[in-house]
């Protein structure tokens, strides 16, 4: 009795532990965060072969806007190593003036009252009011277009979509042969012609109007020079080739600073 009671005893224990236990789960996996991206400078220090039209291209930001933040007016000379602000400045109990001139102190009461004879009153200067910080207007050479008509600027395969939220496509990518014609997608005037920005090669950047510009990239040649009036479909250059050696047009247009997809505004392809 004793050796059966034992081995019943034994006979449970075992298949106690051969007993199968569910472990509690956890999930190892942290919750999704989006990447964080680098943010952007307050400040941008201006470099050799800048232009306030290259610094806004590259910051995405209007030029009025870069413009009246850092009280420069036409035609926007800027220096190296000036500092630029990238933001709005903060309110200011004072804001400084556009021609960085002290504003004119205001007459005080007991002053105000006291008004000088018609035989005494000395000659008084006039006074110009200070002219505010003028929105970049189109300079001379041709006549802002208020309605503009898109034309595609070369001919050949999309290879390349805009997009709204990957950064690296800004724009379309149209490819084609080395040296085939680019022309102006609309008139308009060359503000910029040169390759200071970092992945654009050869670059035209055209203003056309207070909202609107376009810029061409990965040229071999550049037949227009910064400051020339172009019409529509005029020859700007040839067409060269990008990072991975095909013969490529980099096409954007940007409204008041913000890159917009071309494709709405070409006309349909046949």
């Amino acid at each position: 009795m004793i050796i059966a009671a034992f081995a019943a005893l034994l006979l449970g224990a075992l298949s106690g532990c051969s007993a199968p236990t569910r472990a509690k789960v956890v999930s190892l996996e942290k919750p999704y965060k989006p990447a964080q991206t680098g943010a952007r400078s307050s400040y941008h220090r201006v470099r050799k072969g800048d232009t306030l039209y290259t610094i806004a291209w590259r910051y995405g930001l209007d030029l009025s806007d870069l413009a009246s933040w850092n009280n420069i007016r036409p035609p926007y000379t800027i220096f190296p190593g000036q500092s630029l602000r990238l933001s709005y400045p903060p309110k200011q109990a004072a804001r400084p003036r556009p021609d960085n001139r002290p504003a004119p102190a205001r007459p005080s009461a007991a002053t105000a009252e006291v008004q000088p004879s018609a035989k005494t009153a000395a000659p008084q200067a006039t006074v110009k009011p200070a002219v505010p910080a003028a929105r970049p207007a189109v300079t001379e050479g041709y006549q802002e277009r208020t309605e503009l008509h898109w034309q595609w600027p070369t001919n050949g395969k999309l290879e390349q979509r805009f997009s709204n939220v990957d950064p690296s496509r800004k724009g379309i990518k149209i490819s084609g042969s080395s040296g085939q014609q680019v022309v102006a997608a609309e008139s308009g005037k060359v503000v910029y012609a040169g390759s200071g920005l970092i992945g654009y090669g050869r670059l035209i950047i055209i203003k056309h109007n207070k909202n609107y510009l376009s810029a061409y990239g990965h040229n071999r040649k550049l037949l227009v020079q910064e400051g020339a009036v172009v019409k529509k479909g005029e020859p700007l250059a040839e067409m060269g080739k990008n990072g991975d050696g095909r013969p490529t047009l980099h096409f954007e247009i940007r409204r008041n600073g913000t890159p917009v997809n071309p494709i709405k505004l070409l006309p349909r392809r046949r």
